[in-house]
């Protein structure tokens, strides 16, 4: 940058604002959940402010904050104490993941532009197998678009190296996420998909929710185990508790938002979020997403009033 440092910090101060929503959906997609790419945009704009004066212009700015989440990312993967290699469905026992809400993409009315579209849960979920540089590279190149050598500069490792990672990386998805890329991308929700999740929200008996189910359906609730099969799930989703659900979308899929009143208590607490996946009209999964920060995620209040 050939400006003065107060224009420099300006200019900062607007890229932060104009490529924050991109930039937080580049660390979901590293990090596998809201509120922790949250805290990964927070610690990069920081980095960021305080380099101000070191940035030289020589790429974007965009690229630059870009380089500053993957790096942060990477450190934090460095500072964990130990990491277990995952194994099984990550979405049956993984408490890491989390669902990305779709209202956080849409559209920008003042650029005029469709935001970014985020990717699937089955493709969040594959790329948790992968250690930290093989995941900052995969989804630099095969999601974000970028060469290997503008990936080689960020990571500050040669070319041939990232090849490397992203073989490596390519090869552990082909065991874990959908084997065609055009399944990465997140789903679009249709008439169809809208009425059964209403449907679904309204369902206050067995009946009623066997004719929006496979026979094989299954809830997934980690840490919880998964609950499988059409009556285990039926009966399961009709047991006598307080709930008030809110519709929504996430990650291309219909979502409830769902509050529930323990008795004795004096207001509904936010708890879990529901990622149904349709095919031919039936429900044949729930990501169940237990827990306050995946309700916050969507905007919505930790306790609601009776």
């Amino acid at each position: 940058m050939s400006d003065a440092p107060g224009e420099r910090a300006v200019r900062l101060q607007n890229a932060f604002g104009e490529h924050r929503r991109d930039l937080h959906l580049h660390c979901y997609h590293l990090v596998g959940n809201v509120p922790d790419a949250d805290d990964l945009v927070q610690e990069t704009f920081l980095r960021a402010w305080r380099a101000r004066d070191r940035f030289e212009g020589r790429a974007s700015v965009r690229t630059w904050l870009y380089r500053i989440a993957t790096n942060v990312f990477l450190d934090t993967r460095k500072a964990a104490a130990s990491r277990t290699m995952p194994s099984g469905d990550l979405l049956e026992w993984s408490t890491d993941i989390g669902p990305y809400p779709d209202a956080l993409l849409a559209d920008d009315p003042q650029a005029g532009v469709p935001a970014r579209e985020t990717v699937e849960l089955a493709l969040i979920a594959a790329l948790m197998y992968l250690p930290g540089r093989q995941r900052a590279a995969f989804v630099l190149r095969d999601i974000r678009g970028w060469t290997p050598q503008e990936i080689a500069d960020a990571l500050g490792t040669p070319v041939t190296a990232v090849n490397s990672l992203l073989q490596r990386a390519r090869h552990t998805l082909r065991h874990h996420a959908p084997a065609d890329p055009g399944d990465w991308r997140r789903p679009r929700l249709t008439r169809q998909d809208e009425e059964i999740l209403r449907r679904y929200a309204d369902a206050t008996d067995p009946a009623s929710l066997r004719e929006l189910l496979s026979d094989d359906v299954r809830i997934t609730m980690p840490p919880e185990p998964p609950v499988v099969g059409i009556d285990a799930v039926a009966e399961f989703l009709t047991r006598p508790l307080d709930w008030r659900t809110f519709p929504g979308s996430a990650n291309g899929r219909p979502a409830l938002i769902c509050y529930l009143r323990r008795p004795g208590s004096p207001h509904y607490e936010g708890l879990v979020v529901d990622v149904l996946r349709i095919e031919h009209g039936r429900i044949v999964e729930s990501n169940a997403f237990v827990g306050a920060r995946h309700v916050a995620a969507f905007g919505m209040p930790a306790t609601l009033e009776p």
